[in-house]
């Protein structure tokens, strides 16, 4: 069997949506002709953890690990938080308000740890996997990044080793949203854009998650780009079923809720609603400061919060709710923004509500998938029909099945086969 060595910092037990794509990616790899081998940090500091991703490693595989300096806690340390807080949002979900230390951090994270924080374990884990591969030679290498540590890791081996490569993109490196959020300098961001460049030049393919930035890769330079989904597991919806409460109206969000989501309009639209059923928010994972002051409990609406729970509990959330809640982030470059949890809000098969651009990605797999409406956030009259309609006058939903199976880890691991075939 072919052999394709996968390099990702995020490995069980890393908790969260950063960890799905290679992990789901090895899973079913197996099943295409290609024997997965792993290359992982040995004691990475997760933002937070989640143990059930183990159930999904194939039995018998290589997993190579190496010990990582990562510079988060002393940052956690200066800046006055608890060892388990979590970094990974800190320009997007604010547990308090950002003093200078975290300004300063983030000006130190975008300049100087370049391509990102776990920068200092790319020396040692070429050297490492160099020394590997002599003696144990693969057929090609998978990198998936943000974190481009792993796509640089793999640049310098696919360079030096002549080693087919294919580099995967979750999030773009610098067209993210994100990245202008980082204070980079002109100078760091011109060696932000020569690594970039470097990928684009050495890559014999390159994947990414979404058909926009497939197109915004292209228009600085990219080849032979193609889209890879997040994707569904199948599995992991086998013993969830719907438990639905009559009694109230549930919607469900699953995942950070940052500022630059702020569903502005919600509680006011939804106050407006002539209803006799409670309606229920419920929020599974991290909420910015000023969402949550803004998402207050009423007579008619009350707000849960659940903080960070497994994937197990947080499916079966969604699986339960009346409307799944998806805010896009407001950014630039927001047109191709698919979070990994569109396509589980579409394999539950309950009604979406998307907030954000209306000709966008996201709004066209929802359409496609007969499964609920894309809104722009500034449209509070579209906003107030849709949460009436669908609350004081349910229609039967009918998805577009064969979609939505489209989308399945399983479909997405077979192209990511295909496109390994096609670079050896």
């Amino acid at each position: 069997m072919k052999r394709v060595l996968i390099i990702s910092y995020y490995w069980p037990p890393a908790g969260g949506i950063s960890v799905l794509r290679s992990l789901k990616i090895t899973k079913y790899l197996r099943q295409f002709g290609w024997e997965p081998v792993v290359y992982t940090a040995e004691n990475a500091d997760y933002p937070y953890l989640d143990n059930g991703g183990f159930k999904d490693i194939p039995e018998g595989i290589e997993i190579i690990t190496h010990p990582i300096m990562e510079p988060f806690k002393v940052f956690k340390f200066l800046t006055g938080r608890k060892k388990e807080d979590a970094l990974n949002s800190i320009v997007q979900v604010r547990t308090k308000e950002k003093n200078f230390l975290d300004t300063f951090g983030i000006w130190l994270r975008g300049n100087f740890f370049i391509p990102d924080a776990r920068s200092l374990w790319i020396k040692p884990s070429v050297k490492k996997l160099k020394n590997y591969l002599k003696e144990n030679p693969v057929d090609a290498i998978f990198s998936d990044g943000p974190p481009h540590t792993n796509t640089r890791i793999a640049y310098f081996l696919a360079n030096k080793l002549n080693i087919p490569w294919l580099a995967d993109f979750q999030d773009p490196w610098t067209q993210a949203d994100y990245y202008k959020m980082m204070l980079i300098t002109p100078l760091a961001h011109k060696i932000h854009s020569n690594m970039e460049q470097a990928v684009f030049t050495q890559a014999n393919k390159i994947t990414i998650a979404s058909p926009t930035w497939k197109k915004d890769l292209e228009s600085i330079g990219a080849n032979n780009v193609d889209v890879i989904y997040y994707g569904y597991d199948e599995d992991d919806f086998k013993n969830l079923t719907k438990k639905k409460d009559k009694n109230n109206f549930d919607i469900a969000h699953i995942g950070l809720l940052g500022i630059d989501r702020h569903p502005e309009y919600l509680m006011e639209c939804l106050g407006n609603i002539d209803t006799n059923k409670k309606i229920r928010i419920h929020l599974a994972g991290q909420v910015d400061q000023q969402v949550k002051a803004d998402l207050q409990n009423t007579d008619k609406i009350e707000v849960i919060y659940y903080g960070m729970i497994d994937r197990n509990k947080a499916l079966q959330l969604g699986m339960n709710s009346d409307l799944l809640l998806l805010p896009l982030n407001k950014a630039e470059n927001a047109k191709g923004r698919l979070p990994g949890k569109i396509y589980e809000y579409l394999r539950m098969k309950n009604l979406i509500l998307a907030l954000g651009d209306s000709d966008g990605d996201a709004s066209h797999i929802i359409k496609e998938c007969n499964l609920g409406e894309c809104i722009e956030y500034d449209d509070k009259a579209g906003l107030q029909n849709f949460l009436k309609e669908v609350i004081t006058n349910p229609a039967e939903i009918n998805p577009n099945d064969e979609k939505i199976q489209s989308f399945s880890n399983e479909n997405q691991t077979n192209k990511i086969a295909n496109y390994l075939d096609e670079i050896i």
